[in-house]
């Protein structure tokens, strides 16, 4: 631990709903041709239009955006010029944009906000940049808020927290021996319990085909308020039909925290997306960003997205739906929106 006597859940501190307000959107420009090769050029279009969509509406947060250098920051403040000051940008080293792995993860107590952070390891060993793992104690002393600091491996895609007790994620991420030499159940559970004040685990078994990140729950499931889940039913032709098939089955057998059957909202997936080699991508609807009054969600080019689309409209009123292409965000990473931001709430007494 650093900075902090006893742990986020014994000083009472709990995870913050991604539906409550949020102060700022964090996230970072891709800017690095070593982990976008060809599809960089397309990545930073679709970026900004992603940057476009949120902003669009003034009742949204700003954008913090992290730019690795002067270069970099050029770059994007020439492809954001339009946007003005609601982009506040950040000279800072960082590897690559999946900042809801790499940035720190914000609690809520009773006198404030605070942030969590684990160790990284390039998902696995698999990628390991430059700037990566300093990134979240960086960004965290910044914000000059409590810090806790776990010895452990996790990364802020592999869970899916609900405020209010319950956990989701992956046993092919969280108990993989590339993450930890000797993974067990209750020492990950232990480990929630301390960082997120985590009573209940749902323990899914996969993640989608193609994820570089070994199952990554945010690509399945989302919780969109305490208790609700909203997740995938495969689409015609989709690979991933038995996987999200297992999961939806197993979503209406288990209990949350409290000790209720979790309401359960389906999604239709996008079916089969390709990449240029004609390979399964990770494409997923799940991995939408939830702004203050939009929810900004990928889009691929299939035909499922208008029922997709629908879906997610009822099942936020009072928010824009708006579709942002990611295909070429997709091929060059394996996550979209959600994998690229973290969200800093707001602070409520």
């Amino acid at each position: 631990m650093a900075q902090a006597d006893s742990t986020p859940h014994a000083l009472g501190y709990r995870p913050v709903g991604e539906w409550e307000r949020n102060a700022a959107c964090i996230t970072a420009w891709p800017a690095h041709e070593y982990a976008w090769g060809s599809f960089l050029g397309a990545a930073q279009e679709e970026f900004a239009g992603f940057c476009a969509a949120l902003l669009q509406d003034e009742g949204n947060e700003p954008i913090q955006l992290l730019v690795p250098d002067a270069v970099g920051e050029a770059q994007a403040r020439s492809a954001l010029e339009v946007h003005g000051a609601r982009v506040r940008y950040r000279q800072i080293a960082y590897g690559d944009v999946w900042l809801r792995d790499t940035a720190p993860i914000f609690v809520r107590g009773r006198d404030g906000l605070a942030t969590v952070r684990f160790r990284s390891n390039g998902w696995g060993g698999k990628y390991v940049y430059p700037g990566d793992a300093e990134l979240a104690e960086k960004l965290a002393a910044e914000l000059d808020l409590p810090c806790f600091v776990f010895d452990a491996v996790l990364e802020g895609g592999a869970v899916e927290l609900d405020g209010a007790g319950t956990c989701l994620t992956t046993e092919s991420c969280l108990l993989n021996a590339n993450r930890s030499e000797a993974p067990e159940r209750a020492t990950m559970e232990r480990l929630l319990r301390d960082a997120f004040a985590v009573d209940e685990v749902v323990w899914l078994r996969e993640g989608l085909i193609g994820d570089h990140t070994d199952g990554h729950v945010d690509n399945l499931a989302r919780f969109i308020a305490p208790g609700v889940v909203m997740h995938m039913r495969p689409s015609p032709g989709d690979p991933n039909r038995d996987t999200l098939t297992a999961l939806e089955r197993e979503l209406a057998r288990v209990t949350d925290a409290r000790g209720h059957k979790l309401t359960l909202v389906p999604v239709p997936s996008p079916g089969a997306v390709l990449d240029v080699a004609g390979e399964p991508m990770a494409a997923s609807y799940m991995n939408f960003y939830l702004g203050n009054r939009a929810v900004i969600v990928p889009a691929f080019g299939t035909v499922a997205y208008e029922a997709a689309a629908n879906a997610i409209t009822a099942a936020f009123p009072g928010r824009s739906v708006v579709q942002c292409s990611a295909r070429a965000i997709l091929e060059g990473g394996g996550g979209t929106f959600h994998c690229m931001t973290r969200q800093r709430p707001e602070f409520t007494p």
